[in-house]
């Protein structure tokens, strides 16, 4: 196997990164109103993180339907489409690479974001869980999830078309490439589970089943934008939000499979980062390793030692790191000179906001 290590070159596709640091997708609500629209703010976010061998950036909603928490980034509108050019340019100018992360967040939504109050799942069953939503009077709170509206086949075909047509918005703003978030208990992931899928149409039951409609996103983005611009975020041992399902590993290695056979450029795993959390098995990791060739990104509040460890056993390709990106805008640099890491400030600055909290965080001299 060779030996990796985080601070040389690599590429995905025909992109060179400069090292195989990633800033992971991390939601922080900052889009100007109305309209959801990224502004000249996240662009110099962005950009001061540049240094980073890939950026993906925070989940960003396909079409409005897709939308489950306040002051998320969409690409459905040419007003999104033109905030979003304003990003890829700061971080281009900057030397970056730039990946959008394509986002339907399924059941886990809210009424207000609904004209008919009802999100859409797979299946009729509530998560059980909390999104964050701005009240009346300004200020986020987090709010239960109603019970969600299943999918007709016809629906279906709409949510495939815009991821497809999100694509195409992505490659016009100027990304890089697409991430599809098909984890963390959103819609794709919904499909994928047992726990939060009980369709008897062609879109449920079997495995081969559960994995159609990733496979049918991935394809027709594929077609649009190329498959070595594709990647798609899975979260298999991820279990809250009502998604607990052990079948998930099979549907998961196998969708992998085909991600294999149609050249899909990446996966990347979101990993569980709090304390007595599920951990991922080496033995998945060889697995996913020995059925995918393509590049493995992993994220979950990895430390450098631990990175290297798994680039250097040639299981993964790329790293990903995400709150230690808040604090510290010159991450890379001070990951690989052993510098001291400057502590995230006010919690209540991480969603919406001004500056304070999200690019005010001051670079070592």
């Amino acid at each position: 196997m060779p030996q990796h290590s985080l601070f040389e070159t690599t590429s995905i596709g025909k992109r060179v990164l400069k090292n195989r640091i990633v800033m992971a997708p991390m939601t922080r609500a900052r889009t100007v109103q109305p309209g959801n629209i990224p502004g000249a703010l996240m662009a110099e976010y962005y950009q001061q993180r540049a240094t980073a061998g890939l950026i993906i950036t925070e989940a960003t909603q396909i079409s409005a339907q897709g939308q489950g928490y306040s002051w998320t980034p969409g690409i459905h509108s040419a007003e999104q489409v033109a905030g979003w050019r304003l990003v890829t340019d700061a971080v281009h100018r900057a030397g970056g690479t730039i990946f959008s992360q394509l986002w339907h967040v399924g059941r886990m939504s809210h009424a207000s974001f609904h004209p008919d109050g009802q999100p859409v799942a797979p299946s009729a069953l509530s998560p059980h869980a909390q999104v964050w939503v701005v009240n009346n009077e300004g200020i986020g709170e987090m709010v239960d999830c109603p019970v969600p509206r299943e999918l007709t086949t016809a629906d279906i075909q709409r949510v495939i078309a815009d991821y497809r047509q999100a694509a195409l918005n992505a490659v016009a703003a100027g990304f890089d490439g697409v991430e599809v978030h098909g984890g963390n208990g959103y819609l794709i992931d919904q499909f994928l589970r047992r726990s939060s899928n009980q369709r008897t149409d062609e879109y449920g039951g079997s495995l081969e089943n559960r994995v159609r409609f990733a496979q049918q996103i991935l394809e027709a983005i594929s077609e649009a934008i190329g498959a070595e611009r594709t990647g798609i975020r899975l979260a298999p041992y991820i279990t809250q939000r009502g998604m607990d399902d052990p079948q998930v590993i099979d549907a998961i290695l196998a969708l992998a499979a085909w991600c294999e056979s149609k050249g899909i450029a990446f996966i990347h795993l979101a990993e569980a980062d709090w304390d007595d959390a599920p951990q991922v098995p080496y033995a998945f990791r060889e697995t996913l390793r020995a059925t995918f060739s393509g590049t493995i990104i992993v994220a979950g509040n990895y430390t450098r030692e631990k990175a290297d460890k798994l680039l250097s056993a040639g299981i993964v390709d790329l790293v990903a790191f995400g709150r230690p990106f808040i604090a510290n805008p010159d991450f890379p640099r001070r990951l690989k000179e052993n510098l001291p890491l400057s502590e995230m400030g006010n919690p209540a600055t991480l969603f919406g906001g001004s500056e304070v909290g999200y690019t005010d965080y001051p670079f070592l001299n």
